[in-house]
């Protein structure tokens, strides 16, 4: 039963951080995913306490690879997030048939090849509809970021008066993007995030109007900027999508 319930603690901790985003809109996949899964174990539970499925299933459902594939699932709905559902939920049916089967696999020996795959399909399929560049250093004018950092640290700055959004990725790294000098074009501008075992520090001035709607599980976004003011109606929208996956957004201004 200890087993159980950690599990459980476990996944209402990855339900609270998956939720802590703005409001979404009413086809929001993700969350009807999850309060599916919820049911689905409080059906579970029920059926656990009162030792109505054989013992051994217990250490099957209530496992690590389950969790995997839990994670796996709430996230495949979301167009943003398909290919880290599939290869969550790959990993993690991968090794719950290894345990199942009792195949001789060694955690250790395919943690870290597992871990490479992922990012390496992440990165393969998700950049089929990006247009990739060298990295500039110092201040650019660019219009969109396009940026990948993988155990290492990217810090920009950008001076663009029609900024768009982009795409930011950190895997095992850091980054550091200075729009203080920059502008966002008119409407709504979308930045994709995608940070695993990874930080970014945004520095976005405080009259832009920043709205979150970032999945997070086991990390978060903090939006600490001191704002001022209420911005008016036509405000340009600076949209933050994407997984934060043990790791962390910050959101600042000088």
């Amino acid at each position: 039963m200890q087993q159980v319930y950690q599990f459980y603690r476990t996944f209402r901790m990855l339900i609270k951080t998956s939720t802590q985003m703005e409001k979404q809109p009413k086809t929001d996949y993700s969350r009807l995913v999850m309060g599916l899964l919820l049911i689905l174990l409080a059906g579970l539970l029920l059926i656990d306490n009162f030792d109505l499925y054989p013992v051994e299933w217990g250490k099957y459902i209530f496992t690590w690879q389950t969790l995997l594939i839990v994670i796996g699932i709430i996230l495949f709905p979301n167009r943003g997030n398909r290919t880290t559902g599939t290869v969550l939920i790959a990993i993690g049916a991968f090794f719950l048939a290894a345990k199942f089967y009792e195949l001789p696999v060694s955690i250790s020996k395919l943690f870290w090849p597992a871990v490479l795959l992922f990012i390496g399909l992440s990165l393969l399929f998700g950049s089929r509809k990006r247009k990739w560049h060298p990295y500039k250093t110092g201040e650019v004018n660019d219009d969109l970021i396009d940026y990948v950092s993988i155990f290492g640290n990217l810090d920009q700055k950008f001076t663009s008066q029609q900024f768009k959004g982009g795409k930011i990725t950190n895997i095992f790294g850091g980054s550091t993007i200075d729009l203080s000098n920059a502008r966002p074009k008119a409407g709504r501008n979308v930045v994709d995030l995608l940070c695993i075992f990874g930080r970014s520090k945004l520095i976005i001035p405080s009259d832009w109007l920043v709205k979150v709607e970032v999945t997070s599980i086991f990390g978060g976004v903090s939006d600490k900027r001191v704002l001022h003011k209420v911005l008016p109606d036509n405000t340009p929208e600076l949209v933050l999508k994407g997984l934060v996956l043990f790791g962390g957004v910050e959101i600042k201004n000088y």
